[in-house]
Parts: C-alpha cells; structure tokens; sequence
C-alpha cells in the first residue's frame, strides 16, 4: 500500500510571458519556480480566507506558556 504525502503533483499549462514573469519573480526572491507558485497560490488562498484553520497542536499550546 502506497503512503500519500502531503503534496500533490499536476501538470499546468500557463502563457510563456506569465512563466517568464514568474520565473524573473521567482530569481529575485531566492526561490525555484515551483516554490514561487506555491507561494503564489498559498498567498491567495489565504487572502481570500480559503485554506482550513491550523489545528492547534500541544507543542504550539506549550509554545505560548
């Protein structure tokens, strides 16, 4: 049985100016393409209020003491 992880492989189709942009955007944050687009996505998601709430764990609750 194969274990899933937590990342999730597609394949995308994007205008070349668009990935050149994000390719230029990408260089001078010190990141790959990939993580650029991650971070994109990530960014927005959380603008917008879509990802799910972070679940609090006890290490974070111990954090705060």
């Amino acid at each position: 049985m194969k274990k899933e992880g937590k990342t999730k492989s597609f394949i995308l189709r994007i205008d070349a100016d668009m990935m050149s942009a994000i390719e230029k955007w990408a260089a001078d944050e010190f990141r790959s393409t990939n993580g650029q687009l991650q971070w994109l996505i990530a960014e927005a998601l959380r603008k917008h209020g879509r990802l799910p709430k972070k679940k609090k764990t006890d290490d974070d609750e111990q954090q705060h003491i």
